[in-house]
């Protein structure tokens, strides 16, 4: 009984698609384009047993020769992107750090036998505060964001997410930023509703040992290189994946973002059922799986609540 009560109390993990630049931040056309993920994002705090106690992020966004993690205890922006409005460079999220959980990130990994390090001058870049700002707007719980290895081997990532998996058990709230589609040409149809039915089917149906075994082959997947011509932004999964453990995946939202490029975000041990912003649930996998592009979701997207920052 009390190890349920433990599991119960857990928090879960997440890998999510963080969509384009600054959008939070922005009213109009743009914003509107997010506002199915953004309806994700507000519904996340509804999926968790309670209110965390720190966030740590691993962001797309950041690569180092370590794993490095911000320990500032107020960490500034990254203005990591260019062609947006001028009001979003001095956006801020104004979320405290946490050094002492940087500390036991480092300690951690360490353990583990990885690289790491301490960064108390990088601040969080879009990855983390595109989807943490429309989870958590009042910007009261501490963020830590931790980057991905330059190496970007997928193993590594897996052994780095499950070394910090005890984190859980803290009332930490892990979450891998990336994106699951990452390829912008206007032939992406196709190739990443394929890219997400094996996704699915990798993530959703079969057992974790299975799981961590595709993921370290990610690119034998349909489409993989099309989608991720560099796999920074699928690297994020890896991370969540490994602190998962053998935690059930569900798809937690899901869409054809105009009408091309089909997105997906997933959460493990949320044990929250199926996911009302998963449009493709049932949908995707025997005429995808092969390719043939499907028509775009939008019947429901105008009913999404939006945060305004």
């Amino acid at each position: 009984m009390v190890q349920n009560l433990m599991l119960e109390q857990r928090m879960p993990v997440y890998f999510l698609s963080h969509g384009g630049g600054p959008w939070p931040y922005m009213q109009g056309p743009f914003r509107d384009m997010m506002r199915w993920l953004e309806a994700s994002l507000n519904d996340i705090p509804n999926q968790l047993p309670h209110t965390p106690k720190a966030i740590l992020i691993a962001s797309a966004h950041w690569e180092e020769s370590a794993f490095k993690v911000t320990s500032s205890p107020a960490p500034g922006m990254v203005y990591d992107f260019t062609g947006f409005p001028v009001s979003t460079y001095s956006a801020q999220y104004t979320a405290p750090g946490s050094p002492e959980l940087a500390i036991r990130i480092a300690e951690l990994l360490d353990s583990a036998g990885l690289p790491t390090g301490l960064d108390a001058s990088r601040g969080l870049d879009h990855g983390s505060y595109s989807v943490v700002q429309p989870m958590f707007p009042l910007a009261q719980i501490p963020v830590v964001q931790m980057s991905l290895h330059q190496s970007l081997d997928p193993e590594l990532h897996l052994r780095a997410g499950a070394a910090i998996a005890p984190l859980r058990e803290a009332n930490v709230l892990i979450i891998g930023s990336g994106m699951s589609c990452h390829g912008r040409t206007p032939d992406m149809a196709a190739p990443s509703a394929a890219f997400d039915a094996w996704m699915r089917s990798v993530l959703l149906d079969g057992p974790p040992e299975e799981r961590h075994a595709a993921l370290r082959q990610w690119d034998q997947a349909p489409w993989a290189r099309k989608v991720h011509s560099r796999e920074e932004h699928l690297l994020p999964l890896m991370l969540a994946a490994g602190a998962a453990g053998a935690d059930a995946a569900s798809c937690i939202y899901s869409e054809k973002l105009l009408d091309i490029f089909t997105v997906s975000s997933f959460g493990f041990g949320t044990r929250s059922g199926a996911s009302r912003f998963d449009l493709h649930a049932g949908n995707l996998h025997p005429a995808l799986a092969s390719g043939t592009p499907q028509p775009a979701h939008t019947s429901t997207m105008h009913s999404a609540k939006t945060v305004t920052p």
